[in-house]
């Protein structure tokens, strides 16, 4: 279960990359907090156990994504995906139309959260929670979880808006 989950979650980032930066068969490093991995893995180890659970994930994966390799310093992972990979998971998987759209309304000048609600409704009824803490503005979330699990955190910057997208397990962890 943890290694699917966690293969999920580098083609989403991976996905995500593309969507704001274009395809380039380059080999890309993905960065994971130890709580995270643990989310995926319903564990709750150290780093040292954590990297030992990871030792077949290459294996796993390298008919997908080639030789995965992993590394840690302290809580954080390193996950290097080479260009293989990258070139696989492009264009072996459907682009992801949303992210798409979500960062080419974001990245305009002047963008608007009623735009970014409006195309959020486009893709299915959606849950909106304002915030008051300093870190984001409003979180909205698909309530149909299926279609998308993240959550995406909002900030209206004055000159523009930016977005955080969370797994749920994640946001929880920062308690807002």
């Amino acid at each position: 279960m943890g290694f699917d989950r966690l293969e999920e979650s580098l083609i989403d980032l991976i996905k995500e990359e593309e969507a704001k930066l274009g395809y380039r068969k380059e080999v890309v490093r993905l960065y994971y907090p130890l709580s995270t991995l643990n989310h995926f893995f319903e564990s709750d180890v150290d780093s040292d156990s954590m990297y030992k659970m990871l030792e077949g994930f290459s294996s796993y994966t390298e008919n997908r994504l080639g030789n995965v390799t992993v590394t840690y310093k302290g809580d954080r992972f390193c996950f290097k995906i080479p260009k293989e990979g990258v070139e696989y998971i492009h264009n072996n998987t459907s682009p992801n139309e949303f992210i798409r759209e979500l960062v080419n309304i974001v990245g305009k000048h002047g963008c608007t959260m009623e735009e970014i609600n409006a195309l959020f409704k486009s893709f299915g009824d959606i849950i909106c929670e304002y915030m008051d803490n300093d870190e984001f503005d409003v979180l909205i979330r698909f309530a149909d979880s299926t279609k998308d699990k993240y959550f995406y955190c909002f900030k209206d910057e004055g000159c523009h808006i930016i977005y955080h997208r969370f797994l749920p397990e994640d946001y929880a962890d920062f308690d807002f």
